[in-house]
């Protein structure tokens, strides 16, 4: 005999001691006015099966005098509040019968009250059975799910959403109300299948929606129309890749919306189509291949010879634009992915080098982010020091597809440009950029740490947004010249 048998029974007995309207000790008011609805419930149960009430019920005094407990529940509504008591009486609950819109407020419901078991069952079963309506739903999905750290399993499917099928959320009846972070997200990713000029009108498209009243067509635009778009989409713009555009593309699509576009990288657009002749993506695929043949190989991961380029006119202070004054040669000292990436791994291969550069692809990102250290590496095994430079800067590159889109950060605080500690990765500043690891850390000291990029030390501040981020891959290369 199955050891479950009398379960259902049980259930049921709980299930009726619920609809009985003696024996209970505490009444519960539900809602808001005009929506309230007050349930009748016993304590003893209450307490086992949510620890929210229990903190709630222990918070008043206990009385014996035979007076009824009443608490009040405004946030959540009588009808959900229903569902939930029933199964936290019966342990039962079946999802079919509901909506899907109810079955999120069972989740948001079940998140207040505590009741940890059914929070995976509710993601599990939307995911399973509901996929294709949070496609099309999907910024309901990704503000709920990243409301409570309790919903990781809503947010590992909007991640992989975001990472694996962008166009899904370009073409969701929702798009334009998705957090900026998404669009972000959206952007950078390198798999969405739309052209580039596509993307730059749903970009385009998500602005103008963030401000009602404002027309689809600039040519109506006065100066308030054309700053305000600029505002919305300050941060979106600098991911967008120009470089794939054709220059008609460019004159026709672009150019009517100058105004909200940086200077800077505007300014480097321009200077873009100017200095090459157009090809389509597969020729200057080929072109690129047949002309790295010719150069000295790098190797790395992350970037190419053209970023490297870049940097090596960093290091000699001359605009991106500027002919190289030197000639580098950039060999790699430590790969992460190779050599471990735990800051120990770190110290023990890269200490005492000095001319370094550090490169981090950050992870589910096209983001670049790096640093260059004129000064050697130490191991600080106490309480960590700074060390003082004037040569030093951070970068980045905001979509590693499209170089021209770069920014570099001198040191300003130069007693404060370099930092040595045993538990850092190659560190910037006061937190201006600090590696800590990847995703395969294994010291027990800083285990699932994340990096760290805040401007305090350097002149600007480097990566979109700031604060944490996870490190996907990272190489560390000494500088010689040829």
């Amino acid at each position: 005999m199955a050891d479950d048998k009398f379960l259902p029974k049980l259930s049921q007995n709980l299930l009726e001691i619920l609809d009985d309207e003696e024996y209970y000790d505490i009444t519960i008011e539900v809602g808001n006015d005009p929506h309230v609805k007050i349930f009748r419930a016993h304590m003893n149960i209450l307490n086992y099966r949510s620890p929210y009430l229990r903190r709630i019920l222990s918070a008043n005094e206990k009385k014996y005098d035979g007076t009824i407990a009443h608490i009040k529940l405004p946030n959540i509504l009588p009808e959900i509040f229903q569902i939930i008591l029933r199964y936290i009486y019966g342990g039962r609950i079946s999802l079919a019968k509901y909506d899907i819109l109810d079955i999120i407020k069972i989740l948001l419901a079940a998140n207040e009250l505590s009741i940890q078991e059914l929070i995976p069952h509710l993601q599990s079963f939307l995911i399973k059975n509901k996929t294709s309506w949070m496609e099309q739903n999907f910024n309901l999905i990704y503000q709920t799910s990243f409301e409570n750290n309790s919903f990781l399993d809503l947010q590992k499917f909007c991640t992989e959403l975001i990472s694996k099928q962008p166009e899904k959320i370009f073409n969701s009846s929702d798009f334009t109300s998705i957090p900026e972070k998404a669009l972000i997200s959206l952007i950078q990713h390198d798999k969405v299948k739309i052209s580039e000029v596509q993307i730059w009108e749903h970009v385009l498209k998500w602005g103008i929606a963030q401000n009602p009243g404002l027309s689809s067509d600039p040519s109506f635009y006065s100066n308030d129309d054309f700053n305000a778009l600029k505002n919305t989409l300050h941060q979106c713009v600098t991911f967008v890749k120009f470089a794939g555009f054709t220059p008609k593309e460019f004159l026709n699509k672009v150019y009517p919306y100058k105004e909200i576009i940086p200077e800077e990288l505007y300014e480097n657009s321009i200077k873009y189509f100017l200095n090459n002749d157009y090809i389509t993506t597969s020729e200057k695929s080929e072109r690129q291949t047949v002309k790295e043949i010719g150069l000295k190989s790098l190797d790395s991961k992350i970037i190419t010879i053209q970023h490297a380029k870049i940097i090596s006119k960093w290091i000699d202070r001359v605009g991106i634009m500027d002919n190289l004054k030197n000639s580098y040669e950039f060999k790699l000292i430590f790969r992460g992915s190779r050599d471990g990436f735990t800051p120990k791994k770190f110290h023990e291969i890269c200490d005492n080098k000095s001319r370094t550069v550090t490169i981090v692809k950050v992870k589910e990102s096209n983001e670049i982010l790096g640093g260059y250290n004129p000064v050697e590496w130490k191991n600080d095994n106490y309480e960590g020091r700074y060390v003082t430079t004037k040569d030093s800067f951070i970068f980045s590159f905001v979509n590693k597809d499209n170089i021209e889109n770069c920014l570099i950060s001198r040191v300003e605080d130069e007693e404060h440009a370099i930092v040595y500690w045993q538990y850092y990765g190659p560190s910037f500043g006061s937190g201006d950029l600090i590696i800590y690891g990847g995703n395969q850390i294994e010291s027990s000291f800083n285990e699932n740490i994340s990096s760290y990029c805040k401007k305090n030390s350097y002149e600007k501040q480097i990566k979109v947004t700031p604060h944490t981020f996870a490190v996907e891959e990272y190489e560390v290369f000494q500088i010689h010249n040829k």
